[in-house]
Formats: C-alpha cells, structure tokens, sequence
C-alpha cells in the first residue's frame, strides 16, 4: 500500500498541473460568459432596481463554478477545478481581509468624530469658495492616497453639500472636483484604490514605484480643476460655527492606521509576506486601544440591553419624541455605550466586499475557460501596449476599474513596469 501511494500522489500533481481545457467554443463557456454579463449589468442597475450589487455577483460566480467543475467532473478532472477555485479564492481572501481592515479604522475615525470635525473646521473659517473648491479638492487627493477612493468621495461631498447650500453651482462643481482629486490620488498610492491594491498585491510593481505616478496623477487632478475654477462663484458662504473637538482616541487611531499601513508595506518588502498580514495585525492594534477606552471610559450611565429593545412606538402620536421610532432610540444609545471594534467591523460594506467575491470568483473562472487569453491576444498581441493601456482607461469610464484591472491582471500580459504604470493609472482615473 505504501508504494502505491507516491504514484497516487505524482498521478494527482499531474491532474492538477495539466492545462485547463479551452471551453471558449463550448455550451458551458457561453453559458459562463452569459450569466456574468447578466449579473453584471443588474449590478449597475443598482440604483434602479434597488437590488443590491453582491446578490446577483455571488449567484453569478457559483453558477460559473458549478458549470466549470460539472465539466470536468465529467471528463474525472474535477480535482483540477478545484485547485483552480480554491487558488481564485485565495487572492480574494488575501483582497478581503486587506479591505476589512482598512474600512474598520475609517469606521473608527468616523466615529470619533474626526471627519466630522474637519467639516465643521472648514466651515468655521469663512473660506471663499474659490478657496473651499481647491481646498477640500486637495484634501480629497491626499486622503485618498491613504483611504479608498470611494470613501474620500462620499466624505468629502457631505462636506461640499453643508457648505454650499446657497450655491448650486459650487456643489456641482465641486462634487466633480472631489471625484476626479479622489482617483487620481488613489491612483499612486497602492492603498488608495482597489486597483492599485490589486497590482500591489499581485507582485507586478514594487510598493515604492507607485510613487513614481504622483505627479502624472497631479495633472490628472490639476487641470480639470483648473478649468473649472473660472465657473466657481467668487462670494463666500457664512461661517457657522467653531470647530468641534474630536472624541477621546481619535488623534490615537490617525496615528495606529498610519503605523498599520507601514505594517503592512514592511511585511511585504522585508519578510515577503502578504499585506493583508500586516493589515491583521494592525487590527490587533486597534483593538487593544479599543480595550483601553473601554477600560479607562469615563463613569456615566449605560443603558442595560433590556433598554434597548424595551420601546414602544406611538402610532397615533408621532410627532412626540418622547415616542420616537426604533431608529431614533439606537442613536441615542448609541452615542452612550462605550467604543467597540466589533460594532466598527459588523458596520463595513459588506455589500461592496462581497460583490468584489463575486467579481474577482466569476473572473477567475472566465479566465480558467480561456476567455481571458483570447482577449489578452487581441489586446496586446494585435496592438501597442501603450494604446492598450489607454484603452483599458477609456473602458474603466464605463467599467468598475476593479474589475478591468483584475481583467489585465489575469490575462498575463508581457508588458514592462513603466507599461504596469500606465494600465494603473489610466485605469484608476478613468
């Protein structure tokens, strides 16, 4: 028995080397490709259907799978399927804990008070609009080098929209402003955006080049803003109020996701490692701060759990806070029981990361069909890499960029640095 089983073990690493079987031609690659557009284009939908984005993602990437391991459960190459998911798995799992991290610290600083401070701040010091249009216009460019672009985006328009309240013209211009300063800031940071993110972690470009886009993502940011700040109105909105002082912790937490991010660029260049190792422990460190707040709060009543379950709507009194709604009562207690991590995590985008488990699966399974290595052929095979990689800009206009990246990133291409540049740029601010 024991010298048949090195040849069981060399017969199973030969299934699980062989190169996967092109089913571009087949029932099941049509299929596959079929139900990820359909999925895709609900996903879009979104704010029509009211259908959340992941629902249909996560259906889609199974049904995929499910058609790829019946295939080759039929030919008695279902093991090799299976390496191939669980190595797509792998990469999300890698993506998923780098982006759980990253959104409980801002969680965390948001609740803290710290952006609700720097509104306020801004507010307080009669700024003329002009200055406010450039001002929360580099903000946005900085804080999403360090935040995700998407984030900096709704931060900074919540700003926009209680400052120009008299001024239609400066929110619009304004809110375009934030969303053209958040992804070319997010385009040379490999924090900034997913997909920076993503070549980051895939190896292509070390941590330290992607600085090398700064200044091509200065004039990304730069001359639109340029242009539009001769239709900024020239008066100034009233100041409203002084600046609010952030909660106990919060200059404490800027500091732990600073070291967090440096954690994680260490792990990576020093012990190669992955990042998504340096952002856990970086977790570790807000959590032992949250234990510390807890611990060291200040004595003031708590409402006990019986509380918050214990209140009664008056449907015929509405009007009467007294009676307020469930919702308005979990504010309220909220705002009284003590700093919790776990709250920080149960409150992420569990929409946003489990739509990018659908993307990043059903990817990887058009990619295990061949698709992929078709459109890498007519893309940079037929064409200069240089307008490739625009063109992979121009299609993130209408495209997530994470999921055209992912696209680039799975198809291989044999492209230079400088040319993994210009794809992460282009796809990030376009």
């Amino acid at each position: 028995m024991s010298l048949l089983m090195p040849r069981w073990a060399w017969a199973e690493e030969l299934v699980a080397n062989a190169p996967p079987l092109d089913l571009t031609q087949h029932w099941a690659g049509y299929l596959a490709l079929s139900v990820f557009a359909l999925a895709y284009i609900l996903a879009m939908t979104e704010e029509v259907t009211e259908l959340k984005k992941s629902k249909p993602m996560v259906f889609a990437a199974s049904l995929i799978w499910i058609f790829i391991a019946a295939f080759y459960a039929k030919d008695g190459l279902s093991e090799q399927a299976g390496i191939a998911f669980r190595n797509t798995l792998e990469g999300y799992g890698e993506l998923f804990l780098f982006i759980m991290v990253s959104m409980t610290y801002l969680n965390a600083m948001e609740d803290r008070g710290v952006f609700d401070s720097l509104r306020v701040w801004l507010l307080s010091k009669n700024f003329s609009y002009r200055q406010l249009f450039w001002i929360t216009g580099l903000q946005s460019f900085f804080i999403s080098s360090g935040c995700n672009n998407l984030t900096t985006a709704l931060l900074m328009g919540s700003v926009i929209l209680a400052m120009g309240k008299g001024s239609p013209r400066f929110v619009t211009l304004s809110c375009i402003n934030v969303v053209v300063a958040s992804n070319a800031g997010g385009s040379f940071s490999p924090f900034g955006d997913i997909t920076t993110l993503l070549v980051w972690q895939k190896g292509v470009v070390p941590f330290m080049d992607f600085f090398t886009l700064l200044i091509p993502a200065l004039i990304n940011f730069g001359i639109p803003a340029a242009i539009m700040h001769f239709f900024i109105p020239k008066e100034r909105p009233a100041a409203v109020m002084e600046a609010q002082a952030m909660k106990r912790g919060a200059g404490t937490i800027i500091f732990l996701f600073v070291m967090t991010i440096i954690t994680s660029a260490c792990f990576e260049n020093f012990l190669n490692l992955p990042p998504a190792a340096g952002m856990m422990m970086g977790l570790t460190y807000l959590k032992f701060f949250s234990y510390y707040l807890q611990k060291t709060r200040d004595a003031h009543p708590v409402l006990t759990p019986v509380d918050l379950t214990d209140v009664k709507i008056d449907y015929f009194a509405p009007m009467k806070y007294m009676n307020s709604p469930q919702v308005e009562k979990n504010k309220v207690v909220a705002e009284e029981l003590p700093f919790d991590i776990f709250q920080k995590v149960a409150n992420l985008e569990w929409d946003t990361l489990l739509f990018f488990y659908g993307v990043m699966v059903g990817v990887g399974g058009l990619s295990f069909i061949g698709y992929l290595t078709v459109a890498s052929h007519h893309l940079y095979g037929g064409i200069d890499p240089t307008v490739a990689n625009i063109l992979v800009g121009v299609a993130s206009a209408f495209v997530d960029n994470g999921t055209i990246m992912l696209s680039v990133l799975t198809m291989q291409p044999n492209i230079s640095e400088g040319q993994w540049l210009l794809v992460t740029l282009t796809a990030g601010v376009g």
